[in-house]
């Protein structure tokens, strides 16, 4: 299922409508599509670098509406469904205790999960469910996906197709290096 997923997200890199669909894939992606955007993004910005800023700019803005759905999704279902699967389990009071350290540092998880090959829904969801301060939550998703998505678009419009390989391997292990060794920077500054 997720191989047709892929195949026809690829497909839509072709289609004359390639900035809408790209708009819309990168919109379900940050709440409920498993395929992410830059699938649709290589192959576009490959076959028109011209465009590569303009291809980033709609993956960023789709995506971080999409982000916003993913939260409500959290907020809006937590208290109807959430919640009573907790308190039929008798788990509820370490869910509000797991949301108190979640928000302390859910800037940081919202900015990790978005640069990173981690699923950006499950912690879009995740901030709406613990009720992320909503400010923080849609700078921290401006920030991370708009990393993600111009340092793609930065790579292919200077490398072109040589490079796509780089990104499809290995920039998500990349970004996530970046991500663990600017943490232990923090950590080694706060702590040592």
């Amino acid at each position: 299922m997720i191989r047709k997923l892929y195949d026809w997200t690829m497909s839509l890199a072709d289609s004359k409508h390639a900035l809408w669909a790209l708009f819309i894939v990168s919109f379900a992606e940050s709440s409920v599509f498993p395929i992410p955007p830059d699938v649709l993004m290589i192959p576009m910005i490959i076959a028109r670098p011209s465009k590569a800023w303009l291809i980033a700019a709609v993956a960023l803005v789709g995506s971080v509406l999409g982000a916003l759905l993913g939260y409500y999704i959290g907020y809006g279902l937590f208290e109807s469904v959430g919640r009573p699967v907790l308190e039929f389990y008798g788990k509820d009071a370490y869910f509000d205790e797991f949301a108190v350290k979640y928000n302390e540092w859910g800037a940081w998880a919202v900015l990790m999960a978005g640069v990173t090959p981690f699923p950006f829904k499950v912690i879009t969801i995740l901030s709406g469910t613990t009720q992320l301060n909503f400010a923080v939550f849609v700078i921290a998703s401006i920030i991370a996906r708009g990393l993600r998505f111009f340092i793609v678009a930065a790579l292919l419009w200077k490398f072109g197709a040589p490079i796509r390989d780089f990104i499809e391997r290995r920039l998500g292990l990349m970004f996530a290096l970046f991500v663990v060794l600017l943490l232990g920077g923090f950590y080694v500054v706060k702590f040592l």
